[in-house]
């Protein structure tokens, strides 16, 4: 028998995780949810846009679930925020992981967890709340990451490193093996992070500059 869920969210994150959650799992999605400030109709994606203030009297904490798809908005704050809320009216968070993701006995993965394809996840390893793992990412044995996370795609991270909470880690990041990334730490796609950070840095690589010739001059 098919599990409901509620998405929370109108993003494109929300569209996609219906996608994966009704493509590889026996949940049906049946709604997706917003604050009723930002819901401006009645469907979207082929479902019922309920407000969140009332999901609690139309769709039954007992009969439902909740998946809260939103992105890294504020440094996740935004998805923290709602997922509370949503924990507060007493509902179940699912959380998602690709089939073809091994997860190991002594692996620990927290609610409201989304684990795209392709990941590669070594045993030891912790996955706290409402935290994010888009797709192509290696996570080292014995490594810890916080709550409210979001990892983008094709990140190593190496064995026995510490990510504290609402940490955004963009595209093709490298990560030192042994090292604490701090609550917060915002870290720019392509960063090669070798030291430990502090609460809140930054880090944003240089980009590739345009070259001094067009491709018409070039003679590719």
């Amino acid at each position: 028998m098919k599990k409901n869920l509620i998405i929370i969210g109108t993003g494109l994150f929300a569209e996609v995780a219906k996608a994966y959650f009704e493509e590889y799992t026996d949940c049906h999605v049946v709604a997706f949810a917003c604050h009723q400030k930002y819901r401006d109709s009645d469907t979207i994606y082929g479902r019922p846009l309920l407000a969140i203030e009332k999901i609690g009297m139309e769709l039954p904490t007992k009969n439902h679930d909740v998946f809260v798809a939103i992105g890294y908005g504020k440094m996740n704050k935004m998805r923290q925020a709602v997922y509370k809320e949503i924990k507060r009216l007493g509902y179940y968070c699912r959380s998602f992981i690709h089939p073809g993701v091994k997860i190991w006995d002594s692996t620990t993965i927290g609610d409201n967890v989304f684990i795209f394809e392709d990941n590669t996840i070594q045993p030891f390893t912790t996955i706290g709340n409402n935290t994010i793992f888009w797709s192509g990412n290696h996570l080292g044995h014995h490594s810890i990451i916080g709550d409210h996370c979001f990892i983008s795609s094709h990140v190593v991270i190496s064995g026995s490193c510490i990510f504290g909470n609402n940490v955004f880690v963009g595209v093709n990041s490298t990560f030192h093996d042994s090292i604490t990334i701090a609550d917060e730490s915002l870290i720019g796609a392509g960063a090669i992070i070798s030291k430990s950070t502090q609460k809140k840095e930054v880090f944003v690589p240089y980009r590739t500059k345009p070259f001094n010739k067009n491709s018409d001059e070039i003679g590719f």
